[in-house]
């Protein structure tokens, strides 16, 4: 059961652009998932999170919280007042059209076109530059420089990862229920034995040497 009250503390440093943009505009933090997996979507959230100084549960970069702790902030950011979310994702047909980084950018500005309040200003987790006439702040390793870019991680890779279990069920023998399309020894052991299925992305090396995707009726 969550704690009814506020009690974990966010590092000052996770506030500073919140703080120093915040007073004036709406922040949006962005953030992806799914940039080098060898199948499935990348997924982009976006997050406008309210100012607050301390949560229940832990908002930190998704790569730093457990399974059960990433499920928890996620449940608790779509729960929280004030909170406001919205996820793109681009699937791997248009990565593979587009590229890898052209469809991190296009499922970032379709997370932002989602949000129910409009932004004037994101904070962008990397190098990354958005065609949108928005104010924005690129912040390498930004889950660790604003607390909401480690919300949006939060939400894109709970998201993606239960879009990847759906996937499991579909394509049972890849194992993407356990590496979420990752190029893990399991999934490539796979890849080798039976081919690229349809979610795999062809335009990435370790698919593209293979033969042709099998249809869904001879992966049963």
């Amino acid at each position: 059961m969550m704690c009814p009250y506020l009690s974990i503390p966010v590092a000052p440093r996770m506030l500073y652009w919140e703080d120093r943009y915040g007073s004036e505009v709406a922040v949006a933090g962005l953030d992806e998932a799914g940039r080098g997996p060898l199948a499935g979507p990348v997924v982009a959230g976006a997050v406008i999170i309210p100012p607050l100084r301390s949560h229940p549960v832990a908002i930190l970069d998704s790569k730093k919280l457990s399974p059960a702790r990433r499920k928890a902030a996620f449940e608790y950011l779509n729960q929280l007042p004030g909170a406001v979310i919205g996820v793109g994702v681009v699937d791997q047909t248009e990565i593979d059209r587009i590229n890898i980084l052209e469809a991190t950018k296009k499922a970032m500005c379709i997370a932002v076109e989602a949000l129910s309040i409009s932004p004037g200003y994101l904070l962008i987790d990397g190098l990354i530059k958005l065609d949108l006439p928005i104010l924005q702040q690129s912040l390498v390793r930004g889950e660790e420089k604003s607390v909401s870019i480690a919300a949006a991680s939060i939400i894109a890779k709970v998201t993606r990862d239960r879009m990847m279990e759906e996937y499991d069920r579909e394509y049972p023998v890849y194992g993407f229920g356990r590496h979420k399309g990752y190029g893990t020894k399991l999934h490539l052991e796979m890849l080798n034995k039976y081919g690229p299925c349809p979610i795999h992305r062809f335009s990435f090396s370790p698919v593209a040497r293979l033969v042709v995707p099998h249809q869904p009726h001879d992966l049963d």
